[in-house]
């Protein structure tokens, strides 16, 4: 069961994030970023970011290391966007974050750049996987602001990693099982910017429907903020077999 949504907010001209997915029986794939760059440079950093992570791993013939593969993709996805960017002044100093989820014999790879975020629901209760590459991350981790300052500092803007902005990039990895996940959320940072965990768990636990827990908190961004944009991403999966599969 899949929801997809994205909202360009209520006053932005273009939406800079890009989603899509790919699934077949061996493996299921989904990819969310978050351009940043001047005029359209972030449309085309998000866009194409997601397009070769995708074509990457479903041209693969051999995933017997998914971690590898995953960070394969997401690697060769900042040389085409660094490329690009190096040799087009239109699109110079483009780049995207990037968070990707890989589904493959009851595992759940999750690899993320920058500070678009991965989150699994378990037992009810939503637990963040991933780990935001910025400015206010690094100040939480040094013990100079506490999380609570973290939600209102001027500066959480400003990540410290992206794709696109150098020849090389690290990726953070996370493998997890498959077992005991109800569902998995993907998400760009207009959705964290605005509302804290407890919130959005709340929306999903009022909820049975994916695509209107999608919908209800787009809404409940859109009532705090004039500027918002986002991706959600939610799947429920079953395994079967050591296989996982998505019901559409």
């Amino acid at each position: 069961m899949l929801g997809i949504i994205s909202d360009i907010g209520n006053k932005r001209d273009n939406n800079q994030d890009y989603v899509g997915y790919y699934n077949d029986k061996e493996k299921n794939v989904y990819v969310v970023a978050d351009g940043m760059g001047g005029h359209n440079a972030g449309e085309v950093a998000s866009k194409l970011a997601v397009e070769s992570i995708l074509e990457y791993i479903k041209d693969s013939n051999n995933i017997s290391n998914p971690e590898k593969v995953i960070e394969e993709a997401i690697k060769h996805a900042n040389d085409r966007i660094f490329h690009l960017s190096s040799n087009k002044d239109a699109y110079a100093g483009m780049g995207t974050t990037v968070t990707t989820c890989l589904l493959f014999k009851g595992r759940l790879i999750m690899a993320n750049v920058g500070d678009s975020r991965g989150y699994i629901v378990k037992k009810g209760k939503l637990n963040k996987v991933t780990k935001d590459h910025s400015l206010v991350q690094q100040l939480v981790d040094n013990g100079a602001i506490s999380n609570e300052q973290a939600i209102n500092h001027p500066n959480r803007n400003i990540i410290t990693r992206a794709l696109g902005i150098k020849y090389s990039v690290k990726v953070d990895i996370f493998n997890l099982s498959l077992k005991g996940i109800d569902k998995v959320l993907l998400c760009t940072d207009g959705l964290t910017k605005e509302l804290t965990d407890v919130e959005i768990q709340r929306v999903i636990s009022a909820h049975s429907e994916n695509n209107t827990i999608c919908r209800v908190l787009i809404d409940e961004c859109k009532k705090r903020k004039q500027v918002i944009t986002f991706l959600l991403l939610f799947l429920k999966e079953s395994v079967s077999d050591g296989r996982s599969y998505v019901r559409q």
